[in-house]
């Protein structure tokens, strides 16, 4: 019997042996196991190292293994226990990669639309920018359209101030041109209506003396006319633009100095003195002879003018090389200086009064400056009051290949075009 029961607990131990090498397996499987639930959690690996050594420690122990293998029972039920937990933890962890995997494609596609609003808000903020600049150019060339229409309403306002001042001068003009014309032609009709008189009376040959003082002022007054006639009729060309010049190479010192011998007769008989002097003995240039007559009459009509008797006139060349200055001095009432600037306008009077001691229409000193202007010169004054005017011609020293003289014989008309230039002070 004891026999039997040994063998019975042989093999009972035999099989509880075998029961626990499978155990011992079956732990080299759960610590494989554990090695692998390790890298999932650190806590799981410290705790799977205690079951290796707990495993391997059953394994050497002999009486105590069925104790043991029932711990070990105890201890791998808690073990699927905790992978059952793992398990629905890996599950819950699935579940929340899925979510967070989820969530990073939603943040995806919400960072995508992002980008893409930012784009369109980039793009937005650059149209924006484009019109910004568009309305800042817009308001530029509105201040500059708002410019030139404030330019362009000063312009006009000045234009129109020009205008009223211009009409005003012209207006002015007529009133003395009628003058100018009135007084002459009645001089002729009183003459006239004087001989008509006499021939009627039969006593034209005992009044001969007046008829022949008449005759004179008749002849006087008709230059007045002409010369008024001439001024209008040029100042008409000057302003159309068809005024010319009959241009030659002519000795500019001879023609001065022959004008000044041709009126100091004249200019004598009214008290004043004239002289004529010069630097030069010949200098050849290119000129219209008759027409500097016309400037140098013009010059020393108006010295004679505001001179008084005893006063000089002094009639000056300088040759300067590349031009020429011919100046027309004298020493009478001078000019202010506020009407310096105005002398050489059209229709422009220092004395605009018609109880003048001079007569004019104010258009004599224009067209000099036209004239001399069209031979490439320019004309300036200088003046003091009380101490004289000094007008002076400056003339390019230039000549001409092909002359335009058309007039021969300038001295034969000499004397009647200085009885026409100075009609309006030669009484």
């Amino acid at each position: 019997m004891n026999e039997n029961f040994y063998k019975q607990v042989t093999a009972q131990l035999e099989m509880r042996l075998k029961e626990n090498e499978e155990k011992a397996n079956r732990a080299a499987e759960l610590v494989i196991a554990n090695k692998e639930l390790a890298y999932q959690s650190e806590e799981k690996a410290d705790r799977a190292a205690e079951l290796v050594i707990a495993n391997k420690e059953l394994a050497f122990q002999s009486g105590e293994k069925a104790d043991r293998a029932a711990e070990l029972i105890i201890t791998n039920k808690e073990l699927a226990y905790q992978s059952g937990e793992n398990a629905d933890r890996a599950a819950e962890l699935i579940i929340a990669i899925k979510e967070l995997a989820f969530q990073s494609k939603e943040k995806a596609d919400r960072a995508a639309e992002l980008i893409i609003a930012n784009k369109e808000l980039a793009f937005q903020n650059e149209e924006k920018g484009k019109r910004a600049a568009e309305l800042v150019i817009a308001n530029k060339e509105l201040t500059y359209q708002n410019e030139e229409k404030c330019k362009r309403a000063a312009e006009l306002i000045i234009a129109n101030k020009e205008l009223i001042i211009a009409n005003k001068v012209q207006g002015e003009f007529i009133i003395n041109i009628s003058h100018e014309l009135k007084t002459p032609l009645n001089v002729i009709f009183s003459t006239a209506q004087l001989f008509d008189m006499y021939c009627k009376n039969d006593s034209l040959a005992e009044n001969r003396d007046s008829v022949i003082k008449y005759i004179d002022s008749i002849k006087h007054n008709s230059y007045r006319l002409c010369k008024l006639i001439n001024n209008m009729v040029d100042l008409s060309k000057i302003e159309a633009g068809i005024f010319k010049l009959n241009l030659s190479n002519s000795n500019i010192v001879t023609v001065v100095e022959d004008i000044v011998m041709s009126v100091t007769s004249l200019i004598e008989s009214k008290g004043l003195n004239i002289i004529f002097d010069t630097d030069v003995e010949e200098k050849i240039i290119s000129c219209d002879t008759q027409k500097i007559e016309r400037i140098v009459l013009n010059l020393i009509s108006n010295a004679i003018k505001f001179s008084n008797e005893g006063d000089e006139i002094i009639v000056d060349i300088k040759d300067k090389k590349e031009f020429i200055e011919v100046s027309v001095k004298d020493n009478g009432i001078g000019i202010e200086d506020k009407y310096l600037d105005m002398i050489f306008d059209r229709f422009k009077q220092v004395d605009k009064s018609l109880s003048r001691n001079t007569e004019g229409t104010g258009v004599g000193l224009s067209i000099v400056k036209s004239i001399v202007e069209l031979h490439g010169g320019s004309i300036y004054v200088e003046s003091q009051i009380g101490k004289g005017s000094n007008f002076t011609v400056v003339l390019p020293s230039e000549k001409i290949l092909n002359e335009n003289m058309i007039y021969s014989d300038i001295v034969k008309s000499r004397n009647q075009n200085i009885r026409v230039e100075l009609s309006d002070i030669y009484l």
